[in-house]
């Protein structure tokens, strides 16, 4: 499993790079491995308020619909366009292609509180 180790995780698998005043967002490599492949993203508009712990978008694979949760509270500004044709980017590339949003947030330092990549890897070593 590819696990980045400058990014943060939370426990509803998705991941967070601080980039300045912003942080990007998407799933991680465990999440799409466990999903299977995806053939549908549902994101956000720009400019749509997303509050941490509470959906922002959805993906569909083959098995199931799952809901994504927003890490960090925030306002949209930036959603990945390239998702709607290739849907499949989340499987190929989750940390590159497939981010999904960009969100200025509420309080960059709330990123502070979520998993490191060891967090993360120890979590989910034991599901």
């Amino acid at each position: 499993m590819n696990t980045p180790k400058e990014l943060r995780y939370s426990e509803e698998h998705e991941w967070v790079k601080v980039e300045g005043e912003k942080v990007r967002i998407g799933i991680t490599d465990f999440a799409q491995s466990e999903l299977g492949d995806i053939v549908f993203v549902e994101l956000p508009e720009v400019g749509d308020e997303v509050k941490a712990d509470e959906p922002f978008g959805s993906v569909e694979s083959v098995k199931t619909v799952s809901e994504l949760y927003a890490p960090i509270s925030g306002k949209v500004v930036e959603i990945n366009e390239d998702l709607d044709d290739s849907p499949e980017y989340v499987n190929e590339s989750p940390y590159e292609k497939a981010w999904m949003i960009v969100v200025e947030p509420a309080n960059v330092a709330d990123v502070e509180n979520l998993m490191t990549a060891e967090q993360y890897e120890e979590m989910t070593n034991e599901d």
